[in-house]
């Protein structure tokens, strides 16, 4: 996911990627009428000749839709679709004493069965089994520094593998496993500059298990953070939900990035990036779109796979 911070284009490549992007997963320009796959970084790419099934690189079959008309195709790809959808959060680098832990876990516990997490049971399966809207927060592990302070996508997989074969996290794979880093972390594939947060799926143990990485907006707020303060009092926590929420709509309905996404290769959420809908205003004076639990947040909308297609927050 991509935030966009540029209205134009702009004579660098750098500024011209950001200009059209939507950052928990960047956008990137496509023609109308391209057959592109997703990344699970927000943008879409041809696919290598002769390659199939998705990957983090987006090398994968472009196959035609199998159902669509609602401004998103289905792909033939699986979704998560049991009971319900097991999250696991990995809190990398140095979060002691920080509120996030508590924000984002109660963002965990109460983002299933709400309204907004409804939007995904509008996606299905070939066999017509939709997404439920039931998310549970089944554990979470605290880390250091085991890989160092700049991530590669490599070693982002090997966090959560280390968190799985050590049996600290289960082997879930109906699961997202979420790798938070704080503020003195980054991901060298580019966080900051062309997203802020991505999913993709990897064979861990023998296992299909999803996973995402979501950076800290206090590190880059101009490019991550869609306002000074967020409505917790905690602008990289606040930052950081609209981005989890974001890559948890897309892992659920395109754990494999076979599943549900648009021509240019847009994911559900991608398509919705960084609008928000009605806004409230908080008590120190911050916006928020949405109620779970006790706690406001202010989390981009997700696409509606009805009605011929919409952005909405349910």
């Amino acid at each position: 996911m991509r935030r966009t911070t540029l209205s134009t284009f702009a004579v660098s490549c750098l500024a011209a990627a950001i200009a059209t992007g939507a950052w928990a997963g960047a956008v990137r320009p496509a023609a109308a009428g391209d057959d592109l796959v997703p990344t699970g970084k927000g943008w879409g790419e041809r696919p290598a000749p002769g390659t199939d099934n998705a990957s983090a690189t987006g090398q994968a079959r472009a196959a035609r839709p199998t159902k669509s008309g609602n401004g998103i195709g289905y792909h033939g790809g699986p979704v998560l679709n049991g009971a319900t959808t097991n999250v696991y959060y990995i809190w990398y680098g140095n979060w002691s004493g920080n509120s996030a832990v508590a924000i984002l876990s109660d963002l965990g516990y109460n983002i299933g069965g709400s309204p907004y997490f409804n939007i995904n049971t509008t996606y299905y399966d070939g066999s017509n089994n939709y997404v439920k809207n039931s998310v549970t927060l089944n554990g979470s592990t605290t880390v250091a520094y085991p890989q160092g302070t700049s991530l590669s996508d490599a070693q982002i997989q090997a966090v959560v593998s280390t968190a799985i074969s050590s049996k600290v996290l289960p082997r879930d794979p109906n699961a997202v496993y979420f790798v938070l880093t704080s503020s003195d972390v980054t991901a060298s594939s580019g966080f900051c500059t062309q997203y802020c947060g991505w999913h993709t799926h990897g064979t861990i143990g023998g296992t299909d298990i999803k996973y995402s990485f979501v950076g800290n907006p206090d590190r880059c707020p101009s490019a991550c953070a869609a306002q000074t303060t967020g409505p917790n009092g905690n602008a990289g926590a606040d930052g950081m939900a609209s981005i989890i929420a974001h890559e948890l709509e897309e892992a659920v309905t395109d754990p494999d990035l076979n599943a549900w996404y648009d021509n240019r290769g847009y994911e559900n959420a991608d398509k919705c990036a960084w609008t928000f809908g009605t806004e409230s205003t908080a008590s120190n004076g911050s916006k928020y779109n949405v109620t779970l639990g006790s706690r406001n947040y202010l989390i981009q909308q997700n696409w509606v796979n009805a009605s011929g297609g919409y952005c909405a927050m349910k």
